[in-house]
């Protein structure tokens, strides 16, 4: 009885917090486009809109609170048994778009990258990685399926990522402790997925007593959706939904007035070098005092020579 009610209370806070809120605006993406341009074992970010993600929006200071990886249509698999893997989680057509993805309330799912239309999304391309490489990473992140989210890292993670000075000593002796190696959230599984063929994402760079310069995984647990935006190794992909590719065009963008006050005109071009300003009064007499020794010593050398 005691485990219903509990788990009936953790689904309500879940659904809360996970729900998505309105949008007040259109998504500044091409949808569209993206969707056709997008390969396999891209990562897709997320700029979330609901209230777990606004908490991670303040704790990363990112927009992106979200990280999924593409594995395209069922065809762009290799492996049979990976495919039918897929299928046991998601009935997918052989036309349709998927993603893998670890969500709060969820776990690690399969999902149609249809779902994500509505929302201000952005691809990071891992630059240079081969087919094989590309599949291995798939087939790691296949393997959570089923498996559930990890609550605790995630709260982890926001106890490591808030000041830590604010935090009482009794909670920092815990973080990242002990926990299912089956459970993940959506940032570590692909952080791992992709370590798991040592392409790299964030690495930390030291340089050994000899010279060589040494590369140093961090740990992956303490990966967010902006690490793949800032990472050196990933392509950053955009489609706005109007491009300036064309010269000027920005021109013709249909900017609409809501109201604000335009901004302020530039301030008049000077014609003449600014006059600088007159020496302060303690300035001339000291001005004066340099000047008045200045002469005395003149008179005073021009005395030890005498006259010609």
């Amino acid at each position: 009885m005691l485990k219903r009610l509990r788990d009936a209370l953790w689904k309500r806070l879940t659904d809360w917090l996970t729900r998505d809120l309105p949008r007040e605006d259109i998504p500044p993406c091409d949808f569209d486009r993206l969707r056709y341009e997008i390969r396999f074992c891209d990562v897709l970010l997320v700029e979330g809109r609901s209230r777990v993600s606004g908490i991670i929006q303040s704790l990363t200071l990112s927009p992106w609170t979200h990280a999924a990886l593409y594995i395209g249509r069922l065809h762009a698999i290799d492996d049979p048994a990976l495919r039918e893997l897929i299928l046991a989680h998601y009935p997918a057509r052989p036309d349709e778009q998927l993603i893998i993805e670890a969500l709060l309330g969820q776990g690690t799912i399969v999902a149609p990258l249809e779902k994500y239309r509505h929302d201000h999304v952005r691809l990071c391309r891992p630059n240079g990685i081969s087919r094989k490489d590309a599949q291995a990473v798939i087939a790691y992140a296949a393997s959570f399926l089923g498996f559930d989210y990890d609550v605790r890292q995630l709260l982890d993670l926001a106890r490591f990522l808030f000041p830590y000075r604010l935090l009482p000593r009794r909670w920092r002796s815990s973080l990242f402790g002990q926990g299912t190696n089956a459970r993940t959230i959506c940032s570590t599984l692909i952080a791992e997925a992709f370590a798991s063929v040592r392409y790299p994402v964030r690495p930390v760079l030291r340089r050994a007593e000899d010279g060589r310069v040494m590369v140093y995984d961090r740990n992956l647990k303490l990966y967010t959706p902006s690490d793949f935006d800032y990472s050196p190794y990933f392509d950053i992909i955009k489609y706005p939904i109007y491009g300036i590719d064309s010269p000027e065009i920005y021109r013709s963008l249909p900017w609409e007035e809501l109201g604000l006050a335009p901004p302020p005109p530039p301030p008049p071009r000077r014609t003449t070098a600014p006059t600088p300003p007159p020496p302060a009064a303690e300035d001339d007499g000291r001005a004066a005092e340099l000047a008045q020794q200045a002469r005395d010593l003149l008179d005073e050398v021009e005395g030890e020579k005498g006259p010609d």
